[in-house]
């Protein structure tokens, strides 16, 4: 049987270029090689995008110089990546064989914000996980949890700041945030994952660092009340009809899941399956796939809860189109959990991107009238 050509795209222009890479890693291996033929494609923190042999070993230890440049054209119908001459004025664009769907396993931004799911629209090749507009929506936690709110699922109360606040009027700032909530406050990057510039903070010293640290990331930075909270984790996969997985529980290190606790404190646990009662197993599951389905999404995500455990309110806290796939990632070990392996999930995965693919053909892009009288 001929082999599927999957372009597996990792790295990229990001704060999590290095968690990416843990994560290319993990799916890399677990690719069955008798059905797939991988396309590595690694994308510099400078946004150069090469290929060639060992890739993300080339990534890993800093050594991409014998690798080769690569573009990928935005037309329809030229959907193949193209070699790139080191001197463009000297050189032709070499084709090069074109992945059948491309994996994009890029966290954060200019990789999960939508920003490259529209470069793969445009060139209109099939690819992995959220479209456009639930890829950009997800990863803005403002607007994400303004979209919640409207569809009047639970959030945790919070505010938006803007860089240039920060820089010109932070005590206003600080003041406007201790009016607002009690401590402790989160503050953090409105367009990150990973934990990646996320402060907790208790008090004003800690509130004026967090914001400059957040302020780093992006311009626009979400301060959010802070409550005592069991964090719980659902995988959701699908299209038009999702599913959700069993739910997890994290039970960090550090005093909140941060990116230390996350990747190199092994003394985080992850509780699969959390410890809920029916009733909360299936109100989180049901909330997992009412947000994902909120912001039309597709493929895959996570979506992460914070139950208060004084009263048991159930609070989304975000939804990540390209989850981890570390091996200590919670969404395939969810679905591990739920019944379905490593392998066999990617496999899902690659068979969703080539459904929204062949929808998304049925769809007209020229307009005629139409003589009703005929």
């Amino acid at each position: 049987m001929e082999k599927l050509n999957i372009g597996v795209i990792f790295g990229g222009r990001s704060g999590e270029h290095q968690v990416s890479l843990m994560s290319a890693r993990s799916v890399l291996s677990a690719l069955d090689p008798r059905k797939y033929q991988v396309t590595q494609i690694g994308i510099t923190q400078e946004g150069i995008w090469l290929t060639g042999e060992n890739v993300l070993e080339s990534f890993e230890t800093g050594n991409v110089e014998h690798l080769t440049p690569v573009t990928l054209l935005p037309e329809p119908g030229h959907a193949t990546l193209y070699q790139r001459p080191a001197n463009p004025r000297a050189g032709k664009f070499k084709p090069l064989p074109t992945p059948k769907v491309f994996f994009p396993v890029l966290h954060g931004t200019y990789g999960e914000d939508g920003t490259l799911q529209g470069l793969l629209e445009m060139a209109d090749v099939a690819y992995v996980g959220a479209g456009v507009l639930a890829s950009s929506v997800a990863m803005d936690k403002g607007l994400f949890k303004d979209l919640m709110t409207a569809h009047q699922i639970p959030v945790v109360e919070r505010m938006l700041v803007w860089r240039k606040q920060i820089e010109t009027q932070p005590e206003d700032v600080i003041a406007q945030a201790e009016a607002f909530s009690p401590y402790p406050m989160f503050v953090k990057p409105a367009n990150l994952g990973s934990s990646v510039g996320i402060s907790k903070c208790h008090n004003q010293p800690e509130i004026r660092e967090g914001l400059i640290v957040a302020a780093l990331y992006d311009e626009r930075i979400l301060i959010e009340r802070g409550i005592e909270a069991r964090e719980i984790e659902v995988s959701v996969l699908g299209n038009g009809e999702p599913i959700a997985s069993l739910p997890g529980e994290i039970i960090p290190a550090d005093e909140f899941y941060s990116y230390y606790a996350k990747y190199e404190d092994n003394r985080t646990q992850l509780i699969i399956p959390a410890m809920l009662s029916t009733d909360l197993t299936q109100k989180v599951q049901h909330l997992a796939t009412r947000a994902y389905k909120a912001i039309n999404c597709q493929g895959m995500a996570r979506v992460d809860f914070l139950i208060d455990k004084t009263s048991q309110e159930i609070f989304v806290s975000e939804l990540n189109t390209i989850p981890g796939f570390t091996n200590m990632s919670m969404y395939p070990k969810l679905w591990e959990a739920s019944g379905i392996s490593y392998s066999h999930l990617l496999n899902r995965l690659i068979d969703l991107a080539i459904q929204v693919r062949t929808e998304r053909d049925r769809n007209q892009y020229s307009f005629c009238l139409i003589d009703n009288n005929i």
